[in-house]
């Protein structure tokens, strides 16, 4: 049997000739393909303004140094994310503090982000997490409260709209909104991402410090010698996605509704199939909202089955299904208990969700036939 994985990406011949065309054409990076893709996702999410880069952490860590906050400020995350949501503040000398999700969303909880603010607090990174948007209106109050600068860790939900209708990476409700491209997310780029904001300042920030912090600019140089001349304003990286990268990345952009519509399919039949079982299925998204999903995570009282997670999961891949586990709390990271003092204990609810949670496989790539096997083969470990 072919082996069905958690996640993976959806190519077609379309996404094929885009890159070959590329390949033939005069550019391979620094090209056209990179102002068309970066125009493509401000007009399907209506930001102002995008900057694309080279992954979802590139992305995140170019938000946040633009942002200019001073060192030693704190900044407030969710644990139940991906590393990089807290490495990208420590980066920038950042402190990172976490606050507790909502048991029911699984998202950074809007109540326990108040109660983590200091004095030092000058920025909110809130993930959506599995696709389903943040509390974003109750966020950006927050936010305006205590003057707040706002990031959207929306790596999982390009494709998702808010309560509002309006698509996530609008930065209607933040600063800054990034995405990833990584195979197993959404669309993608191969490995890649993306920020979007509204802030003109901050998009000409990003822009130099995507390229080492180097500018040809004749009209933002201090001076000019010849066509040859650049000048270094900023201490940068080497941030920069290939035109290969974008050619792909917009003909996957095409698709995205498509894509949009057969995850949501598969997370309905998933919910049918599963709504008498001994799990419990993923939150019900907020009214109003429509969630691109990223992930269709589950909850599973292990102990009660009599068995560990990593059994259920041994038996899965016995029947060629993959699972994943979305994510082991930050807090509770080695680094992070060594170099911030977190404990065990810190964000419980995070904590409690961690012991219970899986992923199983969501692509829109998986045929009905795939489903029916992973369907078969959960019911088959929960008996």
């Amino acid at each position: 049997m072919d082996f069905i994985p958690y996640g993976r990406q959806w190519l077609d011949a379309d996404d094929e000739q885009a890159v070959l065309s590329t390949l033939r054409s005069n550019y391979l990076t620094q090209g056209p393909q990179i102002a068309e893709f970066e125009q493509a996702l401000c007009q399907y999410t209506g930001a102002r303004y995008c900057v694309a880069v080279a992954s979802g952490t590139a992305a995140l860590h170019l938000a946040v140094a633009a942002l200019e906050l001073p060192e030693g400020s704190e900044g407030i995350t969710s644990p139940n994310t991906f590393t990089a949501s807290a490495n990208s503040m420590v980066y920038c000398g950042i402190k990172p503090v976490f606050a507790d999700i909502d048991e029911d969303s699984y998202n950074i909880s809007p109540s326990e982000i108040e109660k983590k603010i200091s004095d030092k607090t000058r920025l909110v990174t809130a993930v959506h997490f599995a696709g389903q948007p943040a509390e974003m209106a109750a966020i950006a109050a927050i936010a305006q409260r205590h003057k707040l600068k706002v990031i959207e860790d929306a790596a999982h939900a390009i494709g998702s709209n808010y309560p509002d209708g309006s698509k996530v990476g609008n930065c209607r409700y933040s600063d800054l909104t990034i995405f990833s491209f990584h195979p197993v997310k959404t669309l993608t780029t191969g490995e890649g991402g993306a920020v979007m904001t509204n802030d003109p300042v901050l998009y000409q920030k990003m822009v130099l410090l995507r390229s080492h912090g180097i500018t040809k600019d004749p009209d933002a140089m201090s001076q000019t010698s010849g066509p040859w001349y650049y000048e270094m304003q900023a201490l940068g990286w080497h941030y920069r996605l290939t035109d290969m990268q974008a050619a792909l990345g917009i003909s996957q952009l095409r698709k995205i509704e498509a894509f949009k519509t057969r995850r949501r399919e598969l997370v309905a039949t998933y919910n049918a199939a599963f709504s008498h079982s001994d799990l419990i299925c993923p939150p019900r998204e907020a009214a109003g909202t429509q969630s691109c999903f990223h992930l269709y995570v589950v909850r599973i009282a292990f102990a009660k089955l009599g068995k560990t997670r990593a059994q259920f999961m041994q038996q899965l891949a016995e029947c060629g299904i993959g699972s994943q586990v979305h994510y082991i709390p930050v807090h509770t990271q080695p680094w992070y208990q060594k170099n911030y003092g977190c404990k065990q204990g810190d964000c419980p609810k995070a904590e409690h969700y961690y012991e219970s949670c899986l992923s199983l496989p969501l692509y829109p790539a998986m045929t009905d036939a795939d489903q029916t096997r992973v369907i078969a083969a959960v019911k088959k470990a929960l008996a």
